[in-house]
């Protein structure tokens, strides 16, 4: 573990270790300040005692381990220039003490620009033009293309790529529309787009280009299915996580005419060399170069060496990915909570599959006279988990919040219906609200009791299934028997309903999840309104 040696104030000059080749115009911030010392070594290698070193920046090629952590009892800050961590052991950095910090928006302008000249250049057959005149041929019919203007541009996840990428469309007196579910109306007006859901969007576009994250629910998103409805001169990008689009399924659609063309920079496996679609002549491909140019490689440096020195003179840490490390009695006291307030966001968030608006925390009981700001990051942090196309956690998630302009508040109160504590969210969207409690207790664990106004006390688990339905002799029987023709065994089950023949709900704790086979089997069954599979 570090020790109190830890202090961002002190007088000497800071040390700052470069471990990764990196643009040395973006880290002028540390280089020309007088209170740091920078040494260009891999930290692997350096000749500077690692106990001396207070803060590390790295790229992709160093990998920050546990046991490299260990060796620098005076580390504080750990820089990544570039988005993911994958490569820092977050864990280790957190017990010891050292906030570890990325760049987010180094590269949306690249990805943006990449998007854009992909999509011009296969609309005009320009590479493809290109490689005909270099092997000495001049085929100007054979690459006639297709003009941008008055087109229709869908955007498939609305971040901060897809603003980027709305922008230069307009600029091009392209229609914009876009398919986000969490995409609110104010922002798209903002934005001059058009909210459609993903199939209408599909049928409507000239040219649809993905920017999502790749969640269990993004992974194959345009399958065969959806790419069948897509026009037949129509052109498909993706540029943003290999594995969105079903590249068989691509492939075949532009092999039997479905589909004109496609642009493509990133793979469900890569290296991707020698993939099947760089064999049509109608598809462009990249290799994964969309956040590849000197500006993104200078902005990443920049942010994470200005974030680096800031942070080494006592100033916070805007984009950090971890929490600061906190005293083991006292995180010992919160951890049950904390574990609480998440669940009930990663479950809210997915009941709640629509644009939000505002998140209002309640509490009651003993915890409505106690510091309640790590609980909201938990529980924006478990809500925004599988909403956002980056790490997410309690130091970033109201930052996450605040850019997708969602109103956070809290209220509190001592009445908590004989629980010993309470927390509840409320969720706001354009059309409809969504209303969550739970309890913890040493003796049940986490415990959702109240969803919307059904009351219940059910445990939840890996996997669980909301089913909304209506009173009536015999759905029970017929939910098991469907879930058991499905070999899914059923092994915890709370009800609720409002009033005998009413609307009522079943939540399910199953041993394994329910995939869109199983969800699709139940719309037979008059008496279920909605059913929603929910991974924790």
């Amino acid at each position: 573990m570090n020790t109190n040696t830890k202090d961002r104030t002190e007088n000497r000059l800071f040390t700052v270790l470069v471990s990764d080749q990196m643009s040395e115009e973006g880290l002028k911030p540390v280089i020309e300040s007088e209170k740091v010392q920078v040494i260009f070594e891999n930290v692997l290698k350096t000749s500077t005692p690692l106990e001396e070193v207070d803060a590390l920046i790295i790229r992709s090629a160093t990998t920050v381990t546990a046991d490299i952590i260990e060796k620098m009892p005076n580390l504080k800050i750990i820089g990544r220039a570039g988005v993911g961590v994958d490569n820092v052991d977050l864990d280790a950095a957190t017990a010891n003490g050292v906030v570890v910090v990325n760049a987010p928006d180094g590269n949306t302008i690249s990805t943006a620009e990449h998007t854009f000249a992909m999509l011009a250049s296969v609309v005009r057959n320009i590479p493809q033009a290109n490689q005909s005149m270099k092997e000495g041929r001049w085929d100007r019919k054979l690459y006639t293309g297709t003009e941008l203007f008055g087109k229709t541009l869908g955007i498939v996840g609305f971040g901060r790529i897809g603003a980027e990428l709305a922008s230069r469309a307009r600029a091009f007196k392209m229609n914009v529309v876009a398919y986000d579910p969490f995409l609110t109306e104010s922002r798209a007006e903002k934005n001059k787009v058009t909210i459609m859901d993903l199939d209408e969007l599909l049928e409507t576009s000239d040219f649809v280009t993905v920017h999502t994250p790749l969640t269990k629910e993004t992974k194959g998103m345009i399958s065969s299915e959806r790419l069948k409805k897509m026009k037949n001169s129509a052109y498909l990008l993706n540029c943003a996580r290999g594995g969105i689009i079903d590249e068989d399924a691509l492939y075949d659609a532009i092999k039997s005419g479905e589909l004109k063309g496609a642009a493509i920079d990133v793979y469900e496996s890569e290296p991707a060399k020698n993939h099947p679609l760089a064999e049509l002549e109608q598809v462009i491909t990249t290799p994964h170069i969309a956040a590849s140019t000197d500006e993104a490689q200078l902005n990443v440096a920049e942010q994470v060496a200005v974030e680096v020195l800031e942070y080494l003179q006592g100033k916070p840490a805007p984009h950090a990915l971890n929490l600061p490390h906190i005293d083991a009695e006292e995180f010992e006291k919160m951890a049950p909570i904390t574990s609480l307030t998440k669940i009930l966001g990663e479950t809210a968030t997915q009941l709640f599959r629509e644009p939000v608006k505002e998140v209002e925390m309640h509490y009651a009981g003993e915890l409505s006279h106690q510091e309640t700001g790590l609980f909201n990051r938990s529980f924006l942090a478990g809500f925004f988990k599988h909403r956002v196309d980056s790490y997410v956690n309690e130091v970033n998630a109201v930052a996450i919040a605040k850019e997708r302009e969602i109103n956070v508040s809290e209220r509190h109160s001592s009445e908590s219906y004989g629980y010993s504590n309470m927390i509840g969210a409320t969720i706001k969207g354009e059309k409809r609200e969504l209303f969550i409690v739970g309890t913890y207790s040493k003796e049940f664990g986490p415990r959702i009791v109240k969803i919307d106004d059904f009351s219940f006390e059910f445990q939840p688990g890996a996997h669980t299934l909301f089913v909304q339905h209506y009173d009536k002799p015999g759905v029970i029987g017929k939910v098991g028997q469907l879930l058991g023709t499905h070999n899914v065994n059923i092994a915890t089950m709370q009800v609720g309903r409002h009033s005998e023949g009413g609307k009522a709900i079943m939540l399910l704790g199953t041993d394994k999840g329910c995939n869109d086979e199983v969800i699709k089997a139940f719309e037979s069954f008059s008496e279920v309104e909605s059913v929603q599979a929910i991974e924790l």
